[in-house]
């Protein structure tokens, strides 16, 4: 909906000539008093003008029995990670509610730099939601990665004017925070004074002081009450997350009261289609919480009027006059089953999305796979005790454990019975060629491979496997589709998904993505994967979470989790 005329804003909110769209007969939730007021709401153009009163519309909508509440905000997420492009993904979450999303396109920047930014940024100013940008900080997310792009300060000063700029997106490298890493602080410097989010897992005390004092402002990682209390008392914004590998939402629903609210939000971080289309998006957040014990108050005030204060956002978050006219109609607020959305103005439908102007996607054939052979996962040493890496189911962190694996004719093997099994990382950006290997426990694997070029944040390529030629023609195949998901057995692809856009995101609209998920699901299953999110789950095992966990395509780095391919 264009934008109105100043003057129409005011006649129609006096109610002197008739609004553009009349919402009538619902009861509006107001987030200051926490009333339900019966009400119709006026519409102007893309503006809120009239509430807590009866008007008449050119347009009038009835909405009796139904309950309007504000936009629902994400306030942290990577639309790469939903495996479709921006436009998809407006089209797949703005049914739920989510009238605005902020994202960080950090996955497709460590794949092909400005280039994956600007594609975004161009996409945001043509969906329906409201997508904001907040400019991908780590790009590599630290020196000891190798990506196909990186970003300095002085490539991202010309973007931070930009209108759909918030500010810098999570500063996950937080050790280079906290040991003045000029390049950091280059960054920390550039961005002074404007919205910084964070990346901080696990970081506590002093050090977490010195991490909020460089101007970080929020921060999505923390995994346990404790935690999330000491950043809210140290002033921090919590960005309570709830994705499809990271769930954080039961451990931290303890801190979602109406004192907190003001200081909480949500965000999802990395959801993909299955878990949207099975159990919602913010929608399944909001009546999780409530469902928990929370307030309504306090997790109608998280999802929107919350995060746009924390945001910067100041034009929108309640259902009042001069606001946004982002506004979600459901059927209650413990269930929050939505019935109708409408973001500036304009109604979430086919006909709307049908009318937008898409543009070409970027980065094809980013994925540049090298030979690699069987032997290539041999894992040599004479050391019989092994690093190795332990899954925590629905955290993206891990365990750093420790087994004995006793070489057999020079190569440490898979072990079934205590599901050890072997992953690598191979560099596929051209770049160095870079390989190593390392064992896994936690995936119940025990036949085949599963490969992915979703290798967070370096978008390597990761494969897990329990047979080197099942992972040898695991790495071979995604080279072949692009980049994406494949799960191999016996020589033969069972099951995959083909991410074109960067190695990360499909061509395909969101119903054949999700359902391409649940075959893939169902034959990672075939091979004894026991875990919810295989590939998600994949993903994150190589994410720097904190420095004596760091994963990464370099032998060099973390020798005591992962060691060189020959």
């Amino acid at each position: 909906m264009p934008k109105a005329a100043l003057a129409d804003r005011i006649d129609q909110g006096r109610g002197i000539v008739p609004a553009d769209i009349v919402l009538k007969g619902g009861l509006v939730y107001d987030l200051i008093s926490g009333e339900l007021v019966a009400s119709d709401v006026a519409i102007c153009g893309d503006c809120i003008v009239g509430v807590f009163g009866e008007y008449t519309g050119r347009v009038e909508i009835n909405v009796s029995g139904q309950i309007l509440v504000p936009g629902f905000i994400d306030t942290h997420l990577h639309i790469e990670s939903s495996l479709v492009t921006p436009f998809e993904f407006d089209r797949c979450v703005s049914p739920h509610g989510v009238t605005t999303a902020i994202c960080d396109p950090h996955e497709i920047a460590n794949v092909c730099g400005l280039t994956g930014i600007n594609y975004f940024l161009e996409a945001s100013s043509r969906t329906l939601m409201d997508i904001r940008v907040n400019l991908s900080s780590c790009v590599p997310s630290t020196h000891m990665e190798t990506t196909g792009g990186r970003l300095e300060a002085a490539d991202l000063v010309p973007l931070m004017d930009h209108p759909r700029v918030i500010g810098l997106a999570e500063f996950m490298n937080y050790p280079g925070v906290l040991y003045k890493d000029p390049g950091c602080m280059a960054k920390l410097e550039a961005f002074k004074g404007r919205h910084i989010d964070g990346h901080a897992p696990l970081l506590r005390g002093n050090d977490l002081n010195g991490y909020i004092s460089a101007g970080i402002r929020t921060e999505h990682e923390a995994t346990s009450y404790d935690e999330g209390l000491e950043k809210l008392r140290k002033g921090m914004r919590v960005l309570i997350r709830e994705g499809s590998v990271s769930k954080d939402l039961h451990a931290l629903v303890g801190l979602l009261t109406e004192r907190h609210a003001p200081y909480l939000c949500f965000c999802t971080d990395d959801r993909n289609p299955l878990d949207i289309g099975e159990h919602g998006h913010l929608d399944y957040i909001i009546r999780t919480a409530i469902a928990l014990g929370a307030p309504p108050l306090a997790v109608y005030r998280a999802a929107s009027l919350s995060a746009a204060e924390a945001f910067g956002l100041k034009d929108r978050g309640l259902i009042a006059p001069g606001k946004r006219a982002d506004i979600v109609v459901i059927d209650a607020l413990e269930s929050c089953r939505v019935a109708r959305v409408f973001t500036g103005g304009v109604e979430i439908t086919d006909a709307a999305f049908a009318v937008r102007d898409l543009i070409p996607e970027v980065a094809r054939h980013s994925v540049k796979a090298p030979l690699i052979e069987p032997h290539h996962f041999r894992t040599g040493g004479n050391r019989v005790e092994t690093p190795v890496i332990g899954i925590l189911p629905g955290k993206i962190i891990t365990e750093h454990l420790m087994f004995d694996i006793a070489p057999e004719d020079g190569d440490k093997r898979p072990d079934f019975a205590r599901d050890l099994v072997k992953i690598a990382v191979i560099e596929r950006h051209g770049v160095n060629g870079n390989r190593a290997t390392g064992f896994v426990k936690g995936f119940g694997l025990q036949r085949g491979a599963i490969g992915s070029t979703v290798c967070h944040d370096h978008h390597n390529i990761a494969v897990v496997g329990a047979d080197y030629d099942d992972m040898a023609l695991a790495v071979q195949r995604l080279g072949e589709i692009e980049g994406g998901f494949v799960v191999v057995e016996n020589g033969r692809v069972l099951a995959e998904l083909a991410l074109p856009v960067a190695g990360l995101m499909s061509l395909k609209s969101f119903e054949e993505v999700r359902a391409d998920l649940v075959v893939l699901r169902a034959a990672a299953a075939s091979l004894g994967v026991t875990l919810e999110e295989p590939f998600l789950q994949l993903a994150f095992l190589c994410l720097p979470v904190i420095p004596h966990l760091k994963i990464t395509d370099h032998g060099m780095v973390d020798v005591d989790r992962f060691e060189v391919m020959p």
